[in-house]
C-alpha cells in the first residue's frame, strides 16, 4: 500500500494537505473499488451515467452542425477531458459510502450544494476550455491534412484516413496532440475535484495539489491515464452503451485514488475498503 510522504500542497489548506507515494498496485486497487462501488448500486449509477453519452451527442451536434463526421473521434475521445467534472455525483456517492451515510442516487447531487461549488465550477471551466481547444486543434489538423471538403460519408472518411499517407499522418499527429491535452487534464484534475468536494479548498489549491500529486507519482498516474483511455475506448466500441458502466466506475475509482494519494485530516474517520490480497 501507499507510504506517506510529508509533502504539502501550496494554498489555503497547505498545512493540512499531505501527499502519499503510491504504486501501480494502488491504482489497480482503486479501479477495483470503483467497480465495486458501481455494482453495489447499479441501477442508481446507471441512471446518472446516462447523462454522459446524451450530453456528448448534444455537444457534438452543437459544435459541428450537420458536418459532425470529422469531429466524431475528437468528440468521443476529447469529451473525457471534462469527465472529471461530470463525475462529481460519483465522487459524492463514494464519499458518503465511506462515511457510512445514505448512498441513494439522489444524494449524489448533494455535490452541487457543496461550499466549494464555485471553485469546482472554476476548474470545470478550465477543462471546458481545454476541451474546446482540443476540438479546434483536431479540426485544424483534419482540414490541413485532408482538405476542407466535408466527407461524403463515415465509410468514405474512414477509407481515406486508413488508406492514405495523409490519413495516417492525421492518426499519428492527432493522437499525439490528444495525448498532450489528456496529460494536461490528468495532471490538474486527478485529485482536484475530489479534494474540493472533500476539503472545500479553493481552485488554486486543488490544482496545485493535483499537479504535486502527479509529479510525485508520475508512473502510477500515467498508468491510470492509460487505463482510462482503454476503458473509454471499450465504452465507445459498444456504441457508447458501455460508458453507462465505465464512466461511473471510473468516477468512483477516482475518488479512491484521491483517498490513496491525499491524507485525510487527523480528525477524519473514514470507512475504507480492504486492499486485495
Amino acid at each position: 500500500m501507499a507510504q506517506a510522504r510529508a509533502s504539502t500542497a501550496i494554498g489555503d489548506d497547505a498545512a493540512n494537505l499531505k501527499i502519499r507515494d503510491i504504486t501501480v498496485v494502488d491504482v489497480m486497487d482503486a479501479l477495483r473499488h470503483g467497480f465495486e462501488d458501481f455494482w453495489e448500486h447499479p441501477s442508481h449509477y446507471a441512471f446518472a451515467a446516462m447523462i454522459y453519452p446524451v450530453v456528448m451527442i448534444v455537444v457534438g451536434l452543437w459544435v459541428s452542425g450537420q458536418n459532425v463526421l470529422p469531429l466524431l473521434y475528437p468528440l468521443a475521445s476529447g469529451f473525457a477531458l471534462i469527465g472529471p467534472f461530470v463525475a462529481l455525483i460519483f465522487y459524492e456517492i463514494s464519499r458518503r459510502a465511506e462515511l457510512g451515510l445514505d448512498t441513494s442516487w439522489k444524494y449524489g447531487f448533494e455535490a452541487l450544494r457543496s461550499p466549494a461549488l464555485p471553485a469546482m465550477l472554476g476548474v470545470g471551466l478550465v477543462l471546458c476550455v481545454l476541451f474546446i481547444a482540443w476540438l479546434i486543434v483536431a479540426q485544424i489538423l483534419f482540414t490541413t491534412l485532408l482538405g476542407p471538403e466535408p466527407p461524403a460519408s463515415l465509410t468514405a472518411m474512414l477509407w481515406r484516413i486508413l488508406t492514405t499517407g495523409e490519413g495516417w499522418t492525421l492518426i499519428v499527429v492527432g493522437n499525439l496532440a490528444g495525448a498532450a491535452f489528456a496529460l494536461a487534464v490528468l495532471s490538474i484534475s486527478v485529485v482536484s475535484f475530489p479534494l474540493m468536494l472533500d476539503r472545500h479548498v479553493g481552485a488554486g489549491t486543488a490544482i496545485e495539489t493535483s499537479i504535486k500529486a502527479t509529479s510525485l507519482n508520475t508512473w502510477p498516474i500515467l498508468v491510470w491515464g492509460v487505463l482510462i483511455a482503454i476503458l473509454i475506448a471499450v465504452g465507445m466500441a459498444t456504441l457508447f452503451l458501455g460508458l453507462v458502466i465505465i464512466m461511473p466506475a471510473l468516477g468512483h475509482a477516482s475518488w479512491h485514488l484521491y483517498r490513496k494519494m491525499v491524507v485525510p485530516p487527523p480528525d477524519r474517520t473514514v470507512r475504507t475498503r480492504r486492499a486485495a490480497t
